[in-house]
């Protein structure tokens, strides 16, 4: 029989695959929606839907096996459905997209991998007899991961402030936060769920985080690609998600 430990191996390695290709391919949806992807769905519905059902699949395994009693769990339970309540029900609303789509493909591609990702950690959040993480690396995730999500909602509203009311098109976004890089919403994601993994301490949560840089990682570059091509005077020194590096 092969090994939880070896399927989540594999799902990693699926995740390195999915990185390559997205080097290559960008994911169409936002300003890098093209035609031919096939039937589309109001953006804003699209993000409670694709974002929302994780929630539903995480939360199944503790309806089913009882909710742990551990607080280094219930701390990890709060903060995963912090970052997608928010996701789901509130950034949607807050986004100025007014007409804008996204492919039933690419919301039907999140589901699936939000059923995956969020089985994989409800799974192991909810084994009893699974270990916790040292003090020190809960605590260093912990502030990781307020720090991450502090970063991406200010960066969010700064993204968001850029577009007046029914304004649909794309400025360059300027203030201190995107002074040395393009994409710092993203960097903040990454830093929420390099932050929850070190609270999880487990493979499970390792493999989700990096799932999220395969995802986010080529999204900044083709992002910062983009307001290059578009706007001639794109300040050069900015890079897309790491300062002074990348």
């Amino acid at each position: 029989m092969i090994s939880t430990e070896n399927l989540l191996f594999a799902w990693i390695g699926l995740a390195l695959i999915t990185f390559l290709y997205l080097l290559r391919k960008n994911a169409p949806y936002g300003r890098h929606q093209s035609p031919g992807w096939g039937p589309t769905i109001p953006n804003r519905m699209g993000w409670i839907i694709m974002e929302g059902f994780v929630l539903l699949v995480f939360w199944a395994w503790f309806w089913h096996l009882g909710l742990p009693q551990e607080p280094q769990i219930l701390i990890l339970c709060g903060l995963f459905s912090l970052h997608y309540l928010h996701r789901s029900f509130v950034f949607p609303f807050r986004l100025r997209t007014q007409g804008k789509t996204m492919p039933l493909l690419i919301m039907g591609s999140a589901m699936l991998f939000n059923l995956v990702n969020g089985s994989v950690l409800g799974w192991d959040l909810s084994q009893t007899n699974r270990e916790t993480a040292s003090t020190w690396s809960f605590g260093l995730g912990f502030l990781l991961f307020v720090l991450g999500f502090a970063l991406n909602y200010a960066a969010d509203s700064r993204l968001i402030a850029l577009r007046k009311p029914g304004e649909t098109g794309y400025k360059i976004p300027d203030g201190p936060l995107f002074r040395f890089i393009s994409c710092p919403n993203l960097l903040g994601e990454i830093m929420e769920w390099g932050g929850f993994a070190l609270m999880c301490g487990s493979l499970a949560g390792l493999s989700f985080w990096i799932w999220t840089l395969a995802n986010l990682l080529p999204r900044a570059l083709a992002h910062h690609r983009w307001y290059r091509q578009r706007f001639p005077e794109y300040p050069g020194e900015r890079k897309a998600i790491f300062p002074f590096i990348l």
